[in-house]
């Protein structure tokens, strides 16, 4: 459902969430945290500065830090985010582009569905994840979001 660039970005915010209110923490100790790569994790928490989830600040005292409380920031907004990076839909009953304007016999109930399996995506913030049981994400976690539902799997 999401992509790897939108997990990885929503362990990262997992971990500044759990950060005292305006630290700044550096994309390297974030990275080295989660188990990430530390190129891709600075690139993914830059697009989030660039749309506004974060801020970061250069220097040695520098690095990223949320720009709102963690009950404000949505999966949806973060997974939007990366939204250039995915591929452009498909038609499904063909090989060619499909959306509103060009609409194929699917279309509009596929559009449903879709928008039906990101409601929760809109629901769900980043302070729920944290208060939905163990909120630690242990250092040289594997890439995914961890909890209990990933454990049990």
């Amino acid at each position: 459902m999401l992509s790897q660039t939108s997990e990885h970005a929503i362990r990262a915010l997992l971990f500044l969430a759990q950060r005292p209110a305006g630290e700044a923490v550096p994309a390297t100790r974030i990275a080295t945290a989660l188990g990430a790569p530390a190129n891709y994790l600075a690139k993914t928490l830059n697009a989030l500065a660039r749309t506004g989830v974060v801020a970061s600040t250069r220097g040695p005292s520098g690095g990223f830090r949320l720009v709102r409380p963690a009950n404000r920031i949505t999966l949806a907004e973060i997974d939007d985010s990366f939204g250039e990076l995915r591929p452009a839909a498909m038609c499904l009953l063909g090989d060619r582009p499909c959306d509103g304007r060009t609409p194929c016999r699917a279309h509009a109930k596929w559009a449903a569905v879709c928008a039906e399996t990101r409601a929760p995506l809109r629901s769900t913030t980043i302070a729920d994840l944290l208060a939905s049981g163990d909120s630690a994400i242990p250092a040289g976690a594997p890439a995914g979001i961890h909890g209990p539902a990933a454990r049990a799997a």
